[in-house]
């Protein structure tokens, strides 16, 4: 536990830039001028109470940027610091790596060593109570499962009970090798199925509590969007009382802030529910909902996939004899809160009131997103998935902007720094900002740019002269661009495709033309692909939207990205494309605010795959013609770092050779 100390006041404190000089000393590094431009920034925006925006590339050192000016703050004021990251990776970095050295680089400069802690979702968490109570089944796709799937569930599950009597911690990703989510919900609960730590029989051994009051006395908090997002926007905090929040990878944070307010509804949904109101309640009254469920049941499993844009009568009804069943199951349940006495039934009560609680205001939702005169009126959309063998089909509402969410919710009491390699999306800050709500706010955008000489270490390569890419697979053209690309740069490939679809394809075309060793996405776990990729030199990776965004092989091993198309969303993509009509609908570009700068956010990623240290060189190759005649091509490339660029295939093919003989 951290020994309280009184707040420094601001004048007694190192400045910023100083800490940073001292701890890039310590670590054994040299002060990089962007790095330097961004925690001068940081401090600012601390001071002024203003937002930021920083686009900081690859190899500038933001982790560290935002970390120093973070922990003198909250030093200062005796309250943690928030930072949010989109991915694990960043995470386990952050807390396995930089906040450890940083903290003793730091120790004897400040009035105590910082402190730090990771805090997840109560999901993430194995439940003590849930683990040796009797707890409602998890059962509703059970007799889906084929007996060696049901086996193998129940070895996860004998796992998780040993590993239940010997962990410290609770947290999931300490449970290695991992289990699958079947066999982990069975030991995990909602924040909205909990007890809560008064209530519960196990309350004061809770591992999410625990976690939450360790979060509580440290001076940085690692956390991810969506808890952010839940901690915002919920009606009980889950995050400690804070001033300052830092999101890194802030390019994901509209997305993430969306799937947390995003519903479901579907026949397994109302099951669900059913089966955990169970006993609790008068049968007929159950079998009302279920029966409710079966027509729903039958509905979707009769309609076409897609955006549901206008409601239909006779999913109107279904919707609201939905609703209604559910809230009277609710009525039946009684008040919320009884059984004090029997921690056992308050349990199950607590799971029951949750599934209704989901299902009944998911339906009202649905309902109330017709409730609008115009397109340009409408907040939210609803749409229908199509099942699989494995999951029916569900109906699923989003919101068409989480904007105006984040503006009240995330930014209105607090500082915010955002940060990012690819925030600038054809050279301004605008487009992000206005996903993010920030229009009206009180902002500032800085670009510290990259320590990399992009035209010197790179080229950017635009085959003009193909055809443009169509909707029947990659064209025979394509095959044997790719194939020349690649012989010139004896493997060391990195092949970022459009669809999982057109990187098989390729994958299965190019196996038998090409003399090096070619991987694609699904043929392994990706991690374990993504290191074979790195260690063997001669190697290609192919693959879809996680390899955009998600490899760092810094080296040799990938000298040359190939990028397939412009990567615009599906134009049947329901979410989206609502997304695009609304805007429309407000007078605005539809296409330029939601598709185009969605592929211009994928590009900047697929493009920052190539230099990852300061040694590494190689081409950018996008196949697509359009990234070089199309109207809105100066805005895509405007998103992209300042490699040198061509339109000559010569010149690429060179300069892999001679990198390949090095």
């Amino acid at each position: 536990m951290r020994v309280a100390f009184t707040a420094v006041p601001d004048s007694h404190l190192p400045s910023a830039d100083s800490l940073l000089s001292i701890a890039v000393d310590a670590l054994g590094g040299s002060e990089r001028q962007g790095q330097i431009t961004m925690v001068k920034a940081v401090q600012q925006a601390i001071d002024d109470e203003e937002h930021l925006a920083v686009q900081a590339g690859t190899g500038t050192g933001k982790s560290l940027a935002y970390l120093v000016p973070s922990i003198r703050h909250a030093m200062d004021t005796d309250t943690p610091v928030v930072v949010s990251t989109a991915t694990i990776a960043l995470q386990r970095q952050l807390v396995d790596r930089d906040l450890p050295r940083l903290s003793e680089a730091l120790a004897k400069e400040l009035p105590h060593e910082p402190t730090f802690a990771i805090l997840k979702g109560r999901r993430n968490y194995l439940c003590r109570y849930k683990a040796t109570a009797g707890w409602p089944e998890e059962d509703e796709q059970d007799q889906l499962f084929d007996p060696r799937e049901v086996s193998a569930t129940g070895r996860m599950v004998q796992r998780i009970q040993e590993w239940a009597d010997e962990t410290e911690t609770g947290d999931r990703d300490e449970l290695v090798p991992g289990v699958s989510e079947q066999a982990w919900r069975q030991f995990s609960v909602s924040a909205q199925e909990c007890l809560g730590a008064t209530r519960c029989p196990s309350g004061p051994e809770c591992f999410a509590e625990l976690a939450r009051a360790r979060a509580g006395e440290v001076d940085v908090v690692v956390t991810n969007h969506a808890l952010l997002a839940i901690d915002a926007m919920g009606d009980l905090p889950v995050l400690p009382e804070h001033e300052l929040v830092v999101v890194d990878e802030a390019h994901e944070l509209v997305d993430r802030v969306t799937s947390v307010v995003t519903s479901e509804l579907s026949e397994s949904s109302v099951s669900l529910a059913v089966r955990r109101v169970g006993r609790l309640i008068d049968q007929p009254v159950a079998d009302q909902l279920l029966e409710a469920g079966e027509d729903l049941k039958a509905l979707l499993a009769a309609a076409p996939p897609g955006r549901v844009d206008e409601l239909p009568e006779v999913l109107g009804l279904t919707l609201a004899l939905v609703r209604d069943s559910a809230a009277r199951c609710l009525t039946a349940l009684g008040p919320r809160g009884g059984d004090k006495d029997d921690p056992d039934r308050a349990g199950q009560r607590k799971a029951a009131f949750t599934a209704l609680d989901e299902v009944h205001d998911t339906a009202v939702r649905m309902l109330e997103a017709y409730g609008h005169a115009s397109e340009a009126d409408r907040a939210e959309v609803v749409w229908l998935e199509g099942g699989t063998d494995r999951r029916p089909p569900m109906l699923r509402v989003a919101p068409l902007n989480v904007g105006g969410m984040l503006r009240d919710k995330l930014f209105g009491d607090r500082t915010v720094v955002l940060t990012s390699a690819t925030l600038a999306l054809g050279g301004t800050f605008d487009g992000m900002a206005r996903q993010w709500g920030l229009g009206d706010k009180g902002w500032q955008g800085m670009d510290v740019g990259s320590p990399f000489d992009h035209p010197r270490a790179g080229i950017l390569y635009v085959a003009k002269h193909l055809p443009q890419p169509g909707r029947d697979g990659l064209p025979q053209a394509y095959l044997d661009e790719i194939t020349e690309l690649i012989e010139a740069a004896g493997g060391r490939t990195l092949g970022l495709f459009s669809s999982m679809r057109a990187a098989k394809a390729a994958t299965e075309a190019l196996r038998d033309r090409l003399k090096v060793p070619l991987l694609c996405q699904g043929d392994d776990s990706t991690m374990l692909l993504v290191k074979q990729f790195a260690e063997d030199e001669e190697t290609c990776l192919f693959g879809t939207l996680s390899l955009w965004q998600g490899v760092d092989v810094p080296g040799p091993s990938l000298r040359l990205v190939i990028i397939d198309r412009v990567p615009f969303p599906r134009p049947d993509d329901p979410l989206t494309s609502a997304r695009q009509r609304h805007v429309a609908a407000r007078g605005g570009n539809g296409f330029m605010t939601v598709a185009a700068t969605h592929a211009a956010l994928l590009l900047a990623q697929g493009a920052g795959r190539l230099l990852r240290s300061q040694d590494d060189k190689g081409v950018i190759a996008v196949l697509d013609p359009r990234l070089a005649t199309a109207r809105y091509s100066g805005f895509l490339m405007g998103s992209l770092p300042p490699f040198w660029r061509t339109t000559d295939p010569a010149v690429p093919r060179a300069a892999l050779k001679r990198l390949s003989a090095e």
